[in-house]
């Protein structure tokens, strides 16, 4: 399978065209200046060595030779085999509450980038399985649609915060239900959601959402960020450097505690294990055991591997064709000047 690197190299394609077009303008120029000083054979006889088939030749390999080069420049590359991969694998969806709680700071750094330094971890584990990303507070929003692709994932991942999000709040069940949704039930492969929250003002019946997903086949596992003791939220300034803290009607600090009873019961109506991360743990590494359990099915995908960079051919192509033009000369040489083909008999 041949590809181009840097496709919008291609374009200076058009110079060709446009190279043979002035060309040919300067043919009818020259023939047109010969003619004013008098007829073809008598112009032959006064510049006996010259050679308009010289010219023409020299042109063309001169095309040729910027044509190879832009090539180059856009670097073919050829797949040196078709390969079958089987993998083994199940579809996760992992659902990341971005409410300002998660911003609390009880799990250093804060609750927020624990989460993600240990999903960043997870999928440098993952084999075969493929993944998704959803993201709610008030809302949920679906971040990456499940795929195999992890360098992806960890590239969404990293654009994770509370910011992106409009609505405050933490509406866990519509964040189940987005994650459902996600899923393709027909391929067959074992599925498993991951709710990471503080489990703190649900705006839904989680719970439901949760044996719904049951009834689909779909595990629900969660993992509790914070503490019971709590944390307050911080609040930053443009550097990102903590100002206050948030307050309530009261004027009161607000203290965010993890809701461990709620993700439980979540946990449970899914058919699935609840962690508490703590301060030297996440918990997704007893979670990754408890997901290495369920059965895995083989997924069957054809992908060209191995693509090896082509350009040197053809930049070497390139620069042959410029030394043949720069040795070949335009006019006639004394070797072929003595044949005369054509001669008229005396």
């Amino acid at each position: 399978m041949l590809r181009y690197e840097d496709i919008t190299f291609l374009y200076l394609l058009a110079i060709i065209p446009l190279l043979v077009i002035l060309f040919y303008l300067f043919l009818r120029w020259r023939n047109a200046a010969v003619e004013k000083i008098g007829s073809s054979q008598i112009v032959g006889k006064m510049m006996p060595m010259s050679s308009s088939f010289k010219l023409k030749l020299k042109f063309w390999i001169y095309s040729f030779s910027i044509a190879s080069l832009i090539l180059a420049l856009a670097n073919p590359q050829f797949g040196s085999k078709l390969e079958e991969v089987k993998r083994e694998g199940i579809d996760i969806m992992i659902a990341i509450d971005l409410s300002n709680s998660m911003l609390a700071q009880d799990l250093p750094p804060n609750r927020l980038e624990r989460a993600k330094q240990s999903i960043s971890r997870m999928i440098d584990r993952l084999e075969g399985d493929r993944i998704g990303l959803v993201v709610f507070a008030g809302d949920a929003y679906v971040q990456l649609p499940i795929t195999t692709d992890y360098s992806a994932a960890k590239l969404f991942l990293s654009t994770i915060n509370t910011e992106i999000v409009p609505t405050q709040g933490t509406a866990i069940g519509k964040a189940i239900d987005l994650c459902i949704k996600s899923f393709d039930f027909k391929n067959g492969q074992s599925k498993s959601i991951i709710v990471i929250t503080d489990g703190e003002n649900h705006e839904d019946d989680a719970i439901e959402k949760a044996k719904e997903a049951n009834k689909k086949g779909v595990i629900i596992h969660t993992i509790g960020m914070g503490s019971e003791e709590g944390g307050p939220i911080p609040l930053k300034n443009n550097r990102g450097q903590i100002k206050s803290y948030q307050k309530d009607n009261n004027g009161e600090t607000v203290i965010t505690k993890l809701n461990e009873t709620m993700l439980k019961q979540i946990a449970a109506s899914g058919n699935g294990s609840y962690i508490r991360a703590n301060s030297t743990k996440s918990g997704l590494d007893a979670l990754f055991n408890e997901i290495n359990k369920m059965e895995k099915n083989k997924i069957d995908s054809k992908v060209f591997t191995d693509y090896k960079d082509r350009f040197q051919w053809l930049l070497g192509f390139s620069i042959l064709l410029l030394l043949i033009e720069v040795i070949l000369l335009e006019r006639k040489n004394k070797w072929s000047n003595k044949i005369q083909l054509f001669e008229d008999e005396k």
